[in-house]
């Protein structure tokens, strides 16, 4: 037994011998260095070329003029004391030339026992090369005969030919959509791919698309690429839809093949903050991007969906035509979302979003439903291209009314227009929010399919103008309205 005893002593002995010989000759090591907050940039894209990185430190425990920099536990070359709180370095191309994650800490020279002046670590996302944007050069064939009800044997092949289809990517590949233009708010259908190449897609119309005399709209979507070797790095980047084709069922649609325009995104006053619509998992979202421009530092580059409900979940169909105040605290849309608002209905309606940008930390991001009101006007309509006020309480929008016309065979006309604005009473102590009706009477949509623009509110919104592409219409409310007001740029709905 003592014999036993014995061996155990010598082994503790020689445990705690052994576990004192480290790099800093002592037996137990501690973080003693710098405490790191943030760096910038926090992630980069695989391939991207030399950078150089920001490291900031917290004020109460940072660096000094002798720290170093080190990437994945390799010390990096010249790097520059900035302050206490601010070091940078560049960081060579090689160094982030594959996918995954980076380890960046501090050393700081110290002495004594225990003291290895290390810092914590932060993790630098290195993520795939963006996926390129699709574009489509032709549909063969563009065209199907009605099949009516002997549509069972009736599918159609078509080949699509264009640039950048992707066969499989971390994040999957192309997929061809589908849109008829007589159920416009029926979600694209992905079709079935027979065949995938760079430049070439085989794909299968079911039958049932092929009943009626119709017009649908083709279209490639790309995944975006968010490649690397950890759950948590989860950048999405590149990707997106092609421009739209259109494919012609028996005689078409009676509205015809629709002239498509790229959205113009909205900017802040300063240019820090970008609004604009994007394709997320096959549905148009509205994004805003903090690029950080003229920020303090530590300001990290991000993104975040507004198009969603209060409690973050984005909207369950497309939105577009993205305004906001100068200084981004609220942003104006359309969306055909149902879950954005309690009680939503279908149909593109127009929604306001704080963003809570600039506001105190009591503030809860949150969506409200903008074409809105109590007299029923708006009973049946659609409503686009927003237009909002600089302090966000005032919001104009264009109303779609179902023309009977519309009806009619041959008839391009789609519907009656008109503009409202709403009085959300944003900022104004005992306001009730009210929606007023600014054009004098109904007007009809253009006879030749021209697309209408959105209202635009003048720099002191006495006037509003409205107009088809050809021709304006000016109006002048009576209503009272804020002095400074957000100019927005028509935009094609």
């Amino acid at each position: 037994m003592k014999r036993f005893l014995t061996a155990v002593a010598v082994a503790i002995l020689a445990f705690g011998w052994s576990a004192g010989c480290n790099d800093y000759n002592n037996s137990i090591q501690y973080n003693t260095g710098a405490t790191l907050t943030n760096l910038s940039p926090n992630g980069l894209p695989a391939g991207a070329s030399d950078f150089m990185l920001t490291v900031n430190a917290n004020a109460a425990n940072g660096f000094t003029n002798k720290t170093v920099i080190q990437w994945n536990g390799q010390k990096l070359a010249s790097p520059t004391f900035v302050d206490t709180t601010t070091m940078t370095v560049t960081v060579p191309a090689a160094l982030i030339s594959k996918p995954g994650v980076a380890h960046v800490n501090t050393l700081t020279p110290q002495s004594g026992n225990g003291q290895n002046g290390l810092s914590n670590t932060l993790a630098f996302n290195i993520y795939g090369t963006p996926n390129p944007v699709p574009t489509i050069s032709s549909v063969s064939p563009n065209t199907a005969s009605a099949c009516g009800s002997s549509c069972t044997n009736a599918s159609v092949t078509i080949t699509v030919t264009g640039t950048n289809f992707l066969a499989a990517t971390n994040n999957g590949g192309s997929v061809l959509t589908f849109q008829d233009l007589l159920t416009p708010l029926q979600q694209p259908t992905a079709l079935s791919i027979s065949s995938l190449s760079d430049t070439t897609i085989k794909a299968t119309i079911p039958g049932i698309y092929l009943a009626n005399d119709d017009t649908a709209l083709i279209q490639v979507v790309n995944p975006p690429n968010g490649q690397c070797t950890e759950p948590s790095c989860l950048p999405l980047v590149g990707g997106g839809p092609s421009a739209q084709v259109c494919f012609t069922v028996g005689n078409g649609a009676p509205s015809g093949c629709p002239v498509t325009a790229q959205e113009t995104p909205a900017i802040s006053q300063e240019g820090r903050y970008v609004a604009y619509a994007s394709q997320q998992n096959q549905v148009s979202q509205i994004l805003l991007k903090d690029t950080c421009i003229g920020a303090a530092n530590g300001c990290n580059s991000s993104t975040r969906v507004v198009s969603s409900a209060a409690d973050g979940t984005e909207g369950n169909a497309d939105s577009h035509n993205a305004v906001m105040t100068p200084d981004a605290r609220y942003v104006a849309f359309s969306s055909a979302a149902t879950n954005l608002v309690e009680g939503g209905t279908g149909g593109r309606q127009i929604y306001l979003r704080d963003t809570c940008i600039g506001a105190d930390n009591s503030c809860k991001p949150t969506t409200r439903l903008v074409s809105t009101d109590a007299d029923g006007a708006l009973t049946g309509t659609e409503s686009v291209l927003p237009s909002i006020s600089a302090t966000g309480r005032f919001v104009a929008f264009v109303a779609i009314t179902r023309s009977a016309k519309a009806n009619v065979p041959g008839s391009s006309n789609s519907g009656l227009r008109q503009v409202f604005v709403r009085d959300t009473c944003l900022g104004v102590k005992d306001c009730t929010p009210k929606t007023m009706r600014i054009s004098s009477m109904p007007g009809d949509a253009p006879a030749d399919g021209t697309k209408t623009t959105g209202p635009v509110i003048s720099s002191e919104a006495k006037q509003i103008v409205l107009s088809d592409g050809k021709s304006a219409t000016l109006f002048t409310p009576t209503i009272p309205v804020d002095d400074g007001v957000l100019l927005a740029t028509p935009k094609h709905e």
